[in-house]
């Protein structure tokens, strides 16, 4: 099924229900079965800034220009490994389906790969009144609904996943009504569409730590992201040790520490660095060569902070620390 059908299909769908209802009769739940902050991001939200540039619904710059839904992410690829749920938002009549696309990352097959199919594996479910939601990007071979299926709110529709035009695994969720794409978080009339269980999982959060951890040498985001240092920690062969964190929503201004502190207490390693402009993700990292001697055993430790300017005052507005142990016996 190419896109651009899909598309129309959509959008007929959605100008052909039922006659508009009552926003307060339409509301929302959780698109996914994970929990927001702890297992899941929202990487980007709604543009509510209708010129040039981009403004979410709490003022913030977490999105880019144009982005029209929310997309949910999880931290890695093990983790869409792992499988998390997409659910139905919402009851309604499942009207259009796409699967069996691969999970690519579109930064390295290039757009091309994914012409006329942007959205990747999806569903469109209509719900009546000119309400429609869509869930884009699912995981191949995930979805489990088809064309004419009954669903419930909450019920699974497929999983996470990184098909389409993607850079990291997520669900790009979009709702429209009468064909018009609008903020859940609250519409041209201010209209919050989330239920109260969903609106209290969904606190806002301009900044975020993906993830941190150690490497045994200059780390990159891809193999942080595939899990490789999970898999394979430093020993006390390793050539260096490397603590690494990734951020997302990363502003121009903030000012981002990071230090590698050894086993008796003395920082061996200590990075500094001021963001010169908004970063949807950034990967930074501190760390040193083997000394001479080998690593000494016992228990290393990695501390992250991120200050930023908040009411004329710098403050301290995200922190993490991961620790490791090298035994002695490793030498």
């Amino acid at each position: 099924m190419r896109w651009r059908w899909w598309l129309a299909l959509a959008l007929a769908l959605a100008s052909g229900g039922a006659a508009a209802g009552d926003h307060q009769a339409f509301r929302l739940s959780l698109p996914v079965a994970c929990d927001i902050g702890e297992t899941c991001f929202i990487q980007n939200f709604f543009d509510r800034d209708p010129g040039p540039g981009f403004r979410d619904y709490a003022g913030g710059s977490l999105g880019y220009d144009g982005h029209a839904g929310l997309d949910i992410r999880v931290v890695d690829l093990p983790a869409m490994a792992r499988g998390v749920a997409v659910v139905a938002a919402a009851a309604g009549t499942v009207r259009a389906v796409r699967d069996g696309m691969a999970d690519i990352d579109v930064r390295l097959t290039g757009s091309a790969a994914v012409t006329d199919r942007k959205a990747g594996n999806g569903v469109v479910i209509d719900h009546g009144g000119g309400w429609q939601t869509q869930y884009s990007h699912l995981r191949s071979g995930s979805v489990t609904v088809k064309p004419g299926d009954a669903v419930n709110a909450g019920q699974v529709i497929g999983m996470i996943g990184m098909s389409g035009f993607a850079a990291f695994p997520h669900v790009h969720f979009a709702v429209r009504r009468q064909g018009v794409s609008v903020d859940p978080f609250g519409g041209t009339d201010e209209t919050v569409l989330w239920d109260d269980r969903a609106l209290a999982a969904l606190p806002y959060t301009a900044s975020g730590i993906l993830a941190a951890g150690f490497a045994a040498g200059k780390p990159s985001w891809a193999e942080a992201r595939a899990g490789d240092y999970d898999n394979h920690p430093p020993g006390g062969d390793a050539p260096a040790l490397v603590f690494w964190t990734s951020l997302f929503g990363g502003q121009g201004g903030d000012e981002l520490h990071s230090r590698l502190i050894a086993p008796d207490g003395n920082v061996m390693a200590e990075n500094r660095l001021v963001l010169e402009v908004n970063k949807a993700q950034y990967f930074s990292f501190t760390g040193r060569k083997r000394p001479d001697g080998g690593w000494p055993a016992g228990l290393y430790r990695g501390e992250y902070k991120l200050f930023r300017e908040i009411d004329g005052a710098i403050r301290e507005l995200l922190s993490a620390s991961r620790e490791i142990r090298i035994d002695s016996e490793e030498r």
